[in-house]
């Protein structure tokens, strides 16, 4: 059998459900945060909510980068499309909304905005049209970010830069449980970026919070064994972290990626989308790399955007507060075909996600 199949056994899928039932309490329910939106894809299409005791509740947090980036950092791209710069960017950024545009409007108006599958292949794009200037939207979490500190690294042509926009899970995660009528009692925490930073970086939340947390895979079974750990701690009395994912994920993370990373960033503050200023919660280009900042290279600095427009409540559904079929908008005003808020874009998006598996 192979390795994903292995992870869909039904046989060991009920007896892990058995396992959680068992473990779960009868009347206080237990509520469990994962960061991630291919956690959320999992859940929503493998049906796993639906597995659950009615004491277990599993809610979604701030895990889709492109949900995350602030409309001003939409606006600074935007704003680079329409000074004749070539805007490269992944395929889930084209319709994310600024303050009033997305960068499929201006491609429509004529900007060239250009979908790639990596950094690399901007750089490619860069050195094939030297008299052109290029900018290459860099979004995404501590995943993706190795991969375009290191085509800085590698000092690509002198027209291209990057409009840098990565963030950081743990700042987020930490966010959450600063928010005073959100009660969470585990966390899920993200496999893909659990690869690059390792166990190590959660360790903060079952020492200084007294957080169950734990690392998991996207597979229905990893995600079911995540659950059944936490539930364990939970009638334990106890806070661990410990790592499902085990075929992926070491406690020092990679180590190299890590190196590539903090030679090309620095961390910051950083603003998110509705949710506010976070602390030490993304990165920038080191100074030394500034002829590669697009802000600086072409004088694009938005600090205020329109997060969330009138009705739009993805601030809501990114921290868990209300399901998506909980705002006002969904399936309504706003639809994968036509999105509104953020949530609505990205496969990643829990909304996106919501919506998708209601139309099957």
């Amino acid at each position: 059998m192979s390795e994903n199949l292995r992870f869909r056994d039904p046989t060991v899928a009920k007896r892990v459900v058995e396992k959680i039932r068992e473990t779960a309490p009868r009347k206080d329910t237990i509520k469990i945060c994962h960061v991630c939106g291919t956690h959320e894809w999992t859940i929503t299409h493998y049906g796993l909510r639906s597995l659950l005791p009615p004491t277990v509740e599993v809610i979604a947090g701030p895990g889709c980068p492109v949900c995350v980036t602030p409309a001003s950092e939409v606006d600074e791209a935007v704003a680079l499309a329409l000074k004749g710069i070539a805007v490269t960017c992944f395929g889930d950024v084209l319709r994310v909304p600024g303050s009033e545009r997305s960068l499929l409007d201006v491609k429509a108006e004529g900007a060239d905005v250009r979908v790639v599958y990596s950094a690399m292949d901007a750089v490619r794009m860069a050195e094939r049209e030297p008299n052109k200037e290029f900018a290459f939207f860099a979004i995404g979490f501590e995943t993706t970010a190795p991969s375009t500190a290191l085509e800085v690294l590698r000092k690509p042509p002198k027209n291209l830069s990057f409009l840098v926009s990565h963030r950081l899970i743990p700042p987020a995660m930490e966010l959450l449980l600063g928010v005073g009528d959100l009660h969470i009692d585990g966390f899920i925490a993200p496999g893909h970026v659990s690869t690059i930073i390792g166990l190590k970086a959660y360790e903060v939340f079952p020492k200084a919070y007294h957080m169950p947390t734990v690392v998991a895979g996207f597979e229905p079974l990893d995600v079911l064994f995540a659950i059944y750990m936490i539930l364990k701690q939970v009638k334990e009395g106890t806070a661990r972290l410990e790592n499902e994912y085990v075929r992926a994920v070491s406690w020092e993370g990679n180590i190299k990626a890590q190196e590539i990373m903090y030679k090309a960033f620095d961390i910051i503050d950083s603003q998110w989308r509705g949710l506010g200023r976070l602390p030490s919660s993304a990165f920038k280009l080191k100074e030394e790399f500034a002829i590669y900042d697009a802000r600086e290279k072409h004088g694009i600095r938005i600090t205020k955007g329109r997060d969330l427009p009138p009705g739009c409540q993805c601030h809501l559904v990114m921290i868990g507060k209300i399901k998506p079929t909980e705002c006002p908008l969904f399936m309504k005003a706003c639809t994968p075909q036509k999105p509104v808020g953020a949530c609505m874009v990205s496969i990643e998006g829990t909304c996106r996600i919501w919506a998708k598996s209601s139309m099957m």
